[in-house]
């Protein structure tokens, strides 16, 4: 018998497909029906410290291989966002992810703290989005300095079980990964969106996007995203969630060979929508089949051997 569970420390999943955050993760509905749809855990849209309205549209263009998105962390207020999370953790029936984000180390740790109250199974620091920076206007997860940093004062604020959200936006990935696992990181996912980018409409000559660059994500990222995941396995020995470019779930089987645990399934969620999530795990199975695999274990790190 082929068994696609997975674990990410204690905590068991079902499959290993994840939803990641920003995708569907707004509502404690949106996140059941992912996880109704076959997705192993669910991440929420990343919870801020205020209500943030975003960038203006428009913050979405489709180009080859994937998306152009700025959408600027949009979300309701915290007292709204642990409300929706609450609700989640309680009617889930699948491990659910609190993302969040502060504008400042302090306010991670408050964040931290407060979303932790609904009782996520985990919750994950977003120190790699580009729209929130540290003093030296940069993302957080840029310098190993003010991703250490972060770690620690979330660990500091939380006893739920940690996962630091990483850039593939630096020259070296394994530098932040180690920094994050030795200041107390549980868990590493990696990558967030790749860039920034630019796309020019030719008819008026100015940027697509309102807010001119963009994050780029979907198919076109997949060999960055599974070099990074290569290179963190290497590195550290917390488990990792990859996540940049899966659409298939032939695109699942490297990066777990790459050295996943799980993997997140962004994009081709809104390509494809919810039910990709059992296409991929199918897609997993039959390959593990045809291939004499008989559970996540004999994939994972496989391409290290």
């Amino acid at each position: 018998m082929t068994d696609i569970r997975a674990t990410l420390r204690s905590v068991s999943l079902e499959n290993p497909t994840v939803l990641p955050a920003g995708i569907l993760g707004i509502t404690a509905a949106s996140l059941k029906r992912v996880a109704a749809s076959g997705a192993g855990a669910v991440t929420t849209k990343s919870i801020g410290p205020q209500r943030r309205e975003g960038h203006k549209n428009p913050v979405v263009v489709e180009v080859n291989g994937g998306l152009l998105n700025s959408v600027g962390l949009s979300c309701p207020s915290l007292e709204e966002s642990i409300e929706e999370l609450t609700s989640a953790v309680k009617e889930s029936r699948v491990p659910v992810i609190a993302s969040f984000y502060g504008r400042s180390i302090d306010e991670f740790g408050l964040v931290a703290a407060q979303v932790s109250k609904a009782k996520p199974d985990f919750i994950e620091a977003n120190i790699s989005c580009p729209n929130i920076e540290d003093e030296y206007g940069k993302p957080f997860g840029t310098d190993h300095r003010f991703a250490a940093a972060v770690t620690e004062k979330v660990k500091d604020s939380s006893k739920i079980p940690l996962i630091v959200k990483l850039t593939p936006n630096v020259p070296d990935i394994k530098v932040i990964a180690a920094a994050v696992e030795e200041a107390g990181a549980d868990c590493i996912s990696a990558i967030n969106t790749l860039g920034p980018g630019m796309l020019i409409d030719l008819s008026s000559g100015k940027p697509v996007l309102s807010n001119r660059f963009g994050g780029m994500s979907g198919p076109a990222v997949l060999p960055v995203a599974v070099r990074c995941v290569y290179e963190i396995y290497d590195t550290v020995d917390v488990p990792i969630i990859g996540m940049g470019g899966i659409q298939s779930g032939l695109d699942a089987v490297q990066m777990l060979m790459a050295g996943a645990s799980a993997v997140g399934i962004g994009t081709a969620v809104w390509k494809r929508g919810p039910e990709v999530f059992n296409v991929v795990s199918g897609e997993l199975t039959r390959f593990m089949q045809v291939n004499g695999y008989r559970s996540l274990k004999d994939l994972i790190g496989r391409a290290h051997q």
